[in-house]
């Protein structure tokens, strides 16, 4: 039922499909808005919620038959920084087939979203998210499945898109030793990293969505300029990729989709880096941004996963 006056609101910023944003400040996510209940999958991977501050909480994921301590992965949706949830059904399916697949307990967190939480809250929540996550560390933390769990030896970092670039940040975070963090990360894999640059290269002028505009700077208005380091870290203001606080990284990109390039270009700025770990790069031929999420039983989402399981496992 339409609030009075509502009829009189005007839509002052739109990203088709995604969002909408009103003139009196009422904002309407247009996709994955659906809910989830944790449960037991089929494939007998348990879940439930947790709260890890004020601010924000996460989905935990426990696979079955536990008798030995697992890699921890901390999985970081998409969705451009401004939509989504790790509770909306195609992010639950997916974590849980990787946590049954690859052996792993998953924490995949629901980050602060834009534009009432602008970025820097999602970089600040992932933060605070590893921190919370490793304070397990010594077996007293306040979450007994990380407590009895995990090998805190294997601490991966994983996400799409939106997520992606979050796991990249954070990565970057790790590797300052400032930060303090007391573990290392054995692994990074982005699939279709969010990452963008102030002149357009070939994929994104191929693919570009029509209406698309400039959702950095809707997400980040107080730095909209798209070599900000954090949406183009090979770009002329960023820090070296040296500082990537991990051993291995992973890059998987599409071919259709329009970002196929920004990750392609990240993962070359890797490997020419002087970074001293191991970098992957897969191109999934056919198929367009995170389709894998869409049609998680196809051939090729079957190859995406196996490829990942393979990295969370330190077998590739």
């Amino acid at each position: 039922m339409a609030s009075p006056g509502s009829n009189q609101r005007k839509i002052v910023t739109e990203f088709p499909g995604t969002i909408r944003v009103y003139d009196d400040g009422t904002v309407e996510r247009l996709r994955d808005t659906d809910f989830v209940p944790p449960s037991i999958s089929g494939s007998g991977v348990s879940s439930k919620d947790v709260v890890i501050n004020s601010n924000f909480s996460a989905r935990l994921y426990l696979p079955p038959h536990c008798h030995r301590k697992l890699p921890l992965l901390l999985y970081f949706h998409g969705g451009a920084f401004c939509i989504s949830s790790p509770f909306c059904g195609k992010y639950h399916r997916y974590v849980s087939r990787l946590a049954a697949e690859a052996q792993v307990v998953v924490v995949s967190f629901a980050y602060r979203l834009a534009p009432e939480h602008p970025i820097p809250a999602a970089y600040d929540d992932a933060r605070a998210g590893i921190r919370w996550a490793v304070s397990h560390r010594a077996g007293n933390g306040p979450e007994p499945w990380l407590n009895d769990h995990v090998d805190f030896n294997r601490v991966l970092l994983s996400g799409e898109s939106a997520g992606g670039n979050i796991v990249h940040n954070l990565a970057m975070a790790v590797g300052d030793p400032e930060f303090g963090l007391g573990v290392g990360l054995s692994g990074i894999a982005m699939v279709c990293p969010y990452f963008s640059g102030s002149k357009p290269i070939e994929s994104e002028v191929i693919h570009r969505r029509p209406g698309g505009g400039n959702m950095w700077a809707f997400v980040c208005p107080s730095s909209p300029d798209n070599d900000d380091p954090r949406i183009n870290p090979v770009g002329p203001n960023a820090p070296s990729l040296t500082g990537l606080g991990c051993k291995r990284v992973m890059v998987i990109v599409a071919s259709e989709d329009g970002l196929r390039d920004r990750g392609r270009l990240y993962y070359e700025g890797v490997e020419k880096s002087g970074w001293k770990g191991a970098a992957q790069f897969l191109e999934i031929e056919g198929e367009g941004h995170c389709f894998h999420l869409y049609n998680l039983e196809s051939e090729k989402a079957g190859i995406l996963i196996k490829r990942l399981v393979a990295f969370f496992n330190g077998k590739s």
